[in-house]
C-alpha cells in the first residue's frame, strides 16, 4: 500500500521508557542508598545520568519529543502524591525531615510506620502505591521534580513533554485513608485537586514545556455517569486555564468507549489513544464521534506491552485512516515502554530465528520512527524496512517452533470431567484433616525463603563453569536443610523447601518447558527495585520431565511435617511472560495447564500431600471491561482446575494470590475449587477476608498477617490483631496463618524475627479460642 503524506510531518514520540538502565544501574543505586553505601547526592547523580542516556537513545532513534516525569525512584503514582501534597499524616514528619528518606518511607515503611498499600497498575504486573485520601485531605502543589526534569531535557537539547497521572485517574486509583468514613469517595475531592494541577501546569509552562501529557487510563474502564461527568468537569476546568501548556490527554490498555466523546469535545489540544489489541476499536469509535478536527492525535499503533515485532503495513493502514480524523497525527507506542525490556541486542544467547521476531524498547522506538517517516513521506521511503518486516512476520508464522501437533491433539481431547475433583470440598476436607492432623489456625509460608547472595553467586558460578553441577546441588541441599530446620524449630505446621534452586517463579518453570525462551537481560520493573525477566512464550507448551519433584521430595525426607509442593499456575505463567499473540490466550492456558497437571501427578505419586499452585495474576489479567470478563474467567478457572483436579481427595490443593483487588473476582476464586487459598491482606487490614465472608466463601483461607514487601518486622501482637480481624470474618476451623507473599526478597534476620512472631501470634490467638 502507499500512503499519502500528511499535511504536517508526523512526529514520533513515546509516553515513557524503561527506568532501570542496561545493567539495572538504578536498582543498584537505590539499594545502595537504602544500605548507606550511596549518599543522596550519589543517587541523584546516578538517576540524572540514566535520564540523560534514555533521552539520548530516544533522540538517536528518531523520537522527536521525549517524555519527562515518567522516570521514578520507585513509582510514578507515588510521585504524583508528592506532587499534589497528598502525604499521609504518619509519613509527614519523615518527609519534612528528609524528603528523599520520607519518599521511601511511604513506599517501603519503616520499623515505626507502615507504607502505603501497593496493588497492580490496571491489568499489568507493575505495582503502584495507592494514594490515601480523606475528607480532610488538603492538596498543595510541589512541582519540583517535574520542573527539574523539563529543564534537564531542555538543557540537553531535547523537546520535552512532561507526563503526569491525570487528576481523574489519580483519584479513581486512591482509597480512603485510615479513619475515613466508609462511604468516602476520593473522586469527591476533584474540585479541591484541580487548582493544584493548574499550579503545576503553570510551573511547567514557565519551565519551557510546550505540551503536557495527562494520563487517564482509568477512563478505559466501565465508568458511571457521575465519573464521566467528573472527567468532563476536570478537562473543562483545565482547558479553560490561560497559563498552561498545550494539553494531551492520554489513555491506553483498552478502548475509551463512553469516555471518548467526553474527551473529544474537551477544550484540550490533543488526545493520545491506543489502537492495539482490544483498543483497536478506538478507530471506529473515533470516526463515530466525528474525529478530532483541528486537534492532535497521538496514535499508539506499536504494542507497548508485548515484545513481538510490529506489522508495519497494518499499522500504516491504521495511520492512513486516522489522517482523515484529526488535524495532526503523530505516532507512538500504545502505552509507556516501561512494560518491556530495554534492548534485544543484549540477548546473545537467544535463538537467532526467534530474535528476528522480537522488539524490546529500543526496537520499538525504531518502529515508531519508521512509521512516522512512512506516514510523512510515503511508504516508498521505508520500502526496504517494510520488506524486511514482511519476511520476519512470515518466518514466525511458518516456523515449526510455534506448533507441536501432539500438544494440540492432547488439548483438543480435554473434557469437562478432566477439570473436576472426584469429591466435593466438604468430603475432601474431612479426608485432608484426617491425613494431615493440623491444629486450628495452622501456620505456613507462601513458598520462597530469602535468596541470599550466596545462592545467587552459586547460580552464577554454575553458569560460568566455576563450579560443577554436583557442587551446585550440594549447596542447594544445604540451603534446603537449613530452611527445613528453621521452620521446624520455629514451629510452623506446613513447611516449604524454600525454593533456593529457583531464579524466578515463572522463569524457573519456563526454562523447563518446551515453547518457552528465556532472556538474559530482559529485565522489567515489577515494583520499586524489584525487576523480573519475563520469559517469552513463542510456541506450543509441553513438559519433557519432572521439574520440582526432586527437591520437594528431598525436603520431605528431612522432616515428618508436611512439605508443600510449589508450582506457578497456568494463568500466572501466561501473565508474567511475554505470551504469543497468534492464538487465543485460552488455548495457550490449556496447554500450560496440561503440562502442570503432569507435574502435580508426579508430586502426588512421590508422596506430596499438600500442593500449592500459585495464581497471583488471576485478578491482574482480568479484562478492564466487564463485558469481556466472563469469557476470560471461564478459561482461566478451567485452566487452574485442569492443573489440579486429577489428585486424590486427601491431597490438599492450595493457591496463592497477592497485591491486587480481589473483591470483584471472589466468585472466580470460589470456582477454582482449591482447598486453601492464601492472600495478601496485611496492608489493607484484612479487607479480603471480609470480602470472602460477604461472598460466603466455603473453603479454607489464609489472609496474610505479615507484609513482606516492607523491611519492617511486625511484632507478635500486631500479627495477632490482624489474625483476630481475620477470625471476625472466617471461622477458626477454616483460617490459616501466613505471610502475604513469598520471602525471597527479604533478608534472613527480618524473616526469622517475623516468622517467629507469626507463630507466637497464632499460638496466642489459638489459646483464646473457645474450648482451647
Amino acid at each position: 500500500m502507499t500512503t499519502k503524506p500528511a499535511a504536517a510531518a508526523a512526529r514520533a514520540t513515546v509516553y515513557g521508557y524503561p527506568r532501570q538502565g542496561p545493567n539495572r544501574e538504578l536498582k543498584k543505586a537505590i539499594e545502595g542508598y537504602w544500605k548507606g553505601r550511596v549518599g543522596a547526592d550519589g543517587l541523584r547523580t546516578a538517576a540524572a545520568a540514566l535520564r540523560r542516556d534514555n533521552w539520548r537513545q530516544l533522540a538517536d532513534a528518531g523520537i522527536h519529543e521525549v517524555p519527562t516525569g515518567d522516570f521514578s525512584y520507585y513509582d510514578h503514582v507515588l510521585d504524583t502524591s508528592v506532587m499534589v501534597g497528598a502525604v499521609p499524616e504518619r509519613h509527614r514528619q519523615a518527609v519534612v525531615g528528609d524528603a528523599l528518606a520520607g519518599y521511601f518511607a511511604m513506599a517501603r515503611g519503616t520499623q515505626d510506620v507502615a507504607p502505603l498499600e501497593m496493588t497492580k497498575w490496571f491489568d499489568t504486573n507493575y505495582h503502584y502505591l495507592v494514594p490515601e485520601l480523606g475528607p480532610g485531605t488538603a492538596f498543595t502543589a510541589d512541582s519540583t521534580k517535574q520542573v527539574a526534569e523539563v529543564r534537564e531535557a531542555l538543557a540537553l537539547g531535547h523537546t520535552p513533554r512532561p507526563v503526569l497521572v491525570g487528576p481523574v485517574t489519580y483519584l479513581l486509583l486512591a482509597k480512603g485513608a485510615p479513619g475515613a468514613p466508609a462511604d468516602f469517595e476520593p473522586l469527591s475531592l476533584l474540585d479541591r485537586l484541580l487548582p493544584v494541577y493548574a499550579d503545576v501546569l503553570a510551573d511547567l509552562r514557565a519551565a519551557g514545556a510546550a505540551w503536557v501529557q495527562l494520563d487517564e487510563p482509568a477512563l478505559v474502564q466501565d465508568r458511571t455517569r457521575g465519573e464521566l461527568d467528573a472527567a468532563d468537569r476536570a478537562y473543562r476546568f483545565l482547558g479553560a486555564l490561560t497559563d498552561r501548556p498545550k494539553l494531551l490527554v492520554a489513555s491506553y490498555f483498552d478502548r475509551l468507549g463512553e469516555a471518548l466523546p467526553v474527551l473529544a469535545k474537551a477544550p484540550v489540544e490533543g488526545l493520545a489513544l491506543d489502537f492495539t489489541g482490544a483498543a483497536a476499536a478506538n478507530l471506529d469509535d473515533l470516526a463515530a464521534v466525528g474525529g478530532l478536527p483541528g486537534k492532535r492525535l497521538v496514535a499508539g499503533v506499536v504494542d507497548g506491552r508485548n515484545i513481538w515485532i510490529n506489522d508495519l503495513e497494518k499499522s500504516l493502514a491504521t495511520l492512513g485512516t486516522l489522517l482523515g480524523l484529526a488535524g495532526q497525527v503523530d505516532v507512538a507506542a500504545s502505552c509507556s515502554l516501561l512494560h518491556v525490556p530495554l534492548d534485544t541486542a543484549a540477548e546473545t544467547d537467544l535463538d537467532p530465528q526467534v530474535l528476528r521476531w522480537l522488539a524490546f524498547a529500543r526496537q520499538k522506538t525504531a518502529e515508531i520512527a519508521t512509521l512516522a517517516r512512512g506516514l510523512s513521506e510515503g511508504t516508498e521511503a521505508i520500502a526496504d524496512r517494510i520488506a524486511a518486516n514482511r519476511a520476519d512476520l512470515a518466518d514466525r508464522a511458518a516456523s515449526p517452533v510455534t506448533r507441536d501437533p501432539a500438544v494440540r491433539d492432547r488439548a483438543a481431547a480435554v473434557t469437562a470431567a478432566d477439570a473436576r475433583r472426584s469429591l466435593p470440598y466438604a468430603e475432601r476436607a474431612a479426608a485432608q484433616r484426617a491425613h494431615l492432623e493440623l491444629p486450628l489456625l495452622p501456620t505456613t509460608t507462601i513458598g520462597s525463603f530469602p535468596q541470599t547472595t550466596e545462592l545467587r553467586t552459586a547460580r552464577a558460578d554454575l553458569r560460568a563453569g566455576r563450579i560443577d553441577r554436583a557442587g551446585y546441588e550440594e549447596r542447594i541441599k544445604a540451603e534446603i536443610g537449613e530452611v527445613i530446620a528453621f521452620q521446624e524449630k520455629t514451629g510452623l505446621d506446613v513447611l516449604v523447601h524454600g525454593e533456593p534452586e529457583r531464579n524466578d517463579m515463572v522463569q524457573y518453570f519456563a526454562e523447563q518447558l518446551t515453547g518457552y525462551f528465556a532472556t538474559q537481560h530482559g529485565w522489567v520493573q515489577s515494583y520499586g527495585t524489584r525487576y523480573v525477566r519475563p520469559p517469552i512464550l513463542a510456541g506450543d507448551i509441553s513438559r519433557p520431565a519432572p521439574m520440582t519433584v526432586r527437591w520437594t521430595s528431598y525436603a520431605q525426607s528431612l522432616t515428618d511435617r508436611p512439605v508443600k509442593g510449589m508450582l506457578t499456575g497456568p494463568v500466572t505463567m501466561l501473565a508474567w511472560s511475554f505470551v504469543r499473540d497468534d492464538q487465543p490466550l485460552g488455548e495457550t492456558a490449556r496447554q500450560v495447564a496440561l503440562a502442570l497437571r503432569d507435574e502435580v501427578a508426579d508430586l502426588e505419586a512421590a508422596g506430596t500431600s499438600v500442593i500449592q499452585v500459585d495464581e497471583p495474576a488471576l485478578r491482574e489479567t482480568l479484562p478492564l471491561r466487564a463485558a469481556d470478563r466472563p469469557a476470560y474467567l471461564a478459561w482461566a478457572t478451567e485452566a487452574f482446575r485442569l492443573t489440579t483436579a486429577g489428585v486424590r481427595p486427601g491431597t490438599q490443593i492450595h493457591t496463592h494470590m497477592c497485591y491486587a483487588e480481589f473483591g470483584d473476582i471472589v466468585q472466580a476464586i470460589d470456582d477454582l475449587d482449591a482447598d486453601v487459598i492464601s492472600l495478601e491482606a496485611a496492608r489493607s487490614r484484612m479487607q479480603v477476608a471480609r470480602e470472602l465472608a460477604a461472598h460466603g466463601y466455603p473453603r479454607e483461607a489464609g489472609p496474610g498477617v505479615y507484609d513482606i514487601h516492607s523491611p519492617r518486622v511486625p511484632d507478635a501482637e500486631e500479627a495477632a490483631q490482624l489474625l483476630r480481624a481475620g477470625l471476625a470474618a472466617i471461622p477458626a476451623e477454616r483460617l490459616w496463618v501466613n505471610p502475604d507473599c513469598g520471602l525471597k526478597t527479604r533478608g534472613w534476620p527480618e524473616t526469622r524475627a517475623s516468622l517467629e512472631n507469626l507463630v507466637t501470634a497464632a499460638r496466642t490467638v489459638r489459646a483464646e479460642l473457645p474450648g482451647s
